[in-house]
């Protein structure tokens, strides 16, 4: 009987192929052993970020559950002037200055009004919550990013970004995001080239096999989810790559050279009589007020919910802003002079470059806002398909260890040599582009080596 050891060194001997081929015949065995190493070894990294990201998008109705009080106010009469209520929350935080508030958008709601209060993380303002209809402050809470996500949804968003270790752990998520679309679109390959080879119909290849049993069962579902979710991961995958640090700064140095860049109002002239007291308020040359500042943005068409940014310091206007990111989204903007009350600029969201609302689209479609609830259970079944798809494949691996033949080593061999060099032209060129791809891919292919050295010393 043969021991592991050499069944393992024979299913690993890969001669030279008699002929080089440039088709899918030549090309299968090498994306195949692709496939195969970052299904085994970036999986676990993948499958972290696939739990994390599944807890994400359930985040935003967990934190309407958690902090329903502060959210939500008793159904009452008339909503007071936003400066009453701004008051309010200033009252209850007297050292903190006013930075924005974020009128209640819907009866029953609250109007948060967000305060630049000391000792806070980076990126976290203290929300404070009051009733529009009574002034009464409800609640405060920290609130973190542009999102305004609160403490449970900012504790799962950091979780899912870099596991809570800082800087480090945005490594993590970065080799995740980086080989999700290798993964994906090999996975697709392999699948579509091998129910070509057997003639199926369509049926085969969308679902799973029926009255089959053991791996090949395990394979059919592994192959049907994956095709159902490769454009959903293919998205993930692009707009995931925004965030990390090291693709992430590629990325922006590229939306740079190309013009694609996200444009920012321009605030118009300057009035250096106002100055700001650390309330947020303005003396000395007059300061209409909030209301006011969303009375023009209303006369210019902006409607809730919106966000009133305001002046941080002497010359600037009050920023109204649609917030409104849910499809068809309006994050149309005005800058409203404090003194006089009149529309300084404005910045239409309908005049973005195709670049900048595709990117404004992406981000929130991966954070689970473009389409609302629907785009959250979109996201969550990702997430699910992802865990089961890594689930299976390390069972279907499991269950043909050691023997590994299906796996051959040496696969590059068959290969043309002008698709060989065209391979490796364009695999330089992402791992350039996205570092830790490359250095990942490298260490396989060292792995591969030296594993190979190792067999063929044990053959010798």
């Amino acid at each position: 009987m043969s021991s592991s050891t050499d069944v393992l060194d024979r299913a690993e001997q890969a001669d030279p192929p008699p002929q080089r081929s440039a088709g899918w015949s030549a090309l299968r065995p090498l994306v195949l052993r692709l496939h195969f190493y970052a299904g085994l070894l970036i999986a676990p990294f993948l499958l972290v970020a696939a739990t994390t990201g599944l807890l994400y998008a359930a985040s935003y109705q967990i934190e309407r559950i958690v902090y329903a009080h502060e959210l939500t106010a008793p159904p009452g009469g008339p909503n007071l002037p936003l400066e009453r209520q701004v008051a309010a929350a200033r009252a209850a935080h007297p050292k903190a200055p006013v930075t924005a508030v974020r009128p209640a958008a819907e009866p029953g709601e609250t109007t948060r009004v967000l305060l630049d209060a000391p000792g806070l993380p980076a990126s976290t303002q203290l929300a404070v919550f009051v009733d529009p209809s009574t002034a009464q402050v409800r609640g405060s809470l920290e609130s973190y990013g542009s999102s305004g996500a609160l403490p449970v949804r900012a504790w799962i968003s950091h979780l899912h970004r870099n596991l809570h270790l800082g800087e480090p752990g945005r490594l993590y998520s970065e080799l995740a995001a980086s080989w999700l679309w290798v993964v994906a679109l090999g996975g697709l390959l392999l699948w579509a080239g091998r129910r070509r080879r057997k003639g199926a119909r369509l049926r085969r290849l969308t679902t799973p096999e029926r009255g089959v049993t053991g791996r090949r069962r395990v394979l059919s579902w592994h192959g049907s989810i994956g095709l159902w979710a490769v454009v959903g991961l293919l998205f993930l995958a692009a707009t995931g790559l925004t965030w990390s640090k090291y693709a992430g700064d590629n990325v922006d140095r590229l939306r740079v050279t190309l013009g694609w860049t996200t444009p920012s109002i321009a605030t118009g002239g300057e009035h250096a009589a106002h100055t700001a007291s650390p309330g947020g308020h303005r003396h000395g040359g007059g300061d209409v007020g909030p209301d006011q500042a969303v009375r023009a943005a209303a006369g210019r068409g902006l409607s809730g919910p919106l966000e009133i940014v305001w002046p941080g310091k002497a010359g600037e206007p009050y920023l109204v802003k649609e917030s409104d990111k849910t499809w068809p989204q309006r994050l149309d903007q005005v800058a409203v002079d404090p003194a006089t009350g009149q529309v300084r600029a404005e910045l239409r969201f309908a005049g973005f470059p195709l670049a900048a609302k595709l990117t404004r689209w992406g981000i929130d479609g991966h954070q689970g806002l473009l389409f609302g609830l629907a785009n959250q259970i979109v996201l969550m079944l990702l997430a699910t398909g992802v865990i089961t798809m890594i689930v299976l494949g390390y069972r279907m691996w499991w269950s043909r260890r050691p023997n590994l033949a299906g796996y051959p080593r040496g696969a590059w061999r068959g290969v043309n040599r002008a698709v060989l060099a065209a391979f490796v032209l364009v695999a330089g060129a992402v791992g350039y582009f996205m570092p830790l791809l490359g250095i990942s891919l490298c260490a396989f292919l060292l792995l591969d080596v030296v594993l190979g050295r190792l067999l063929a010393g044990r053959r010798g």
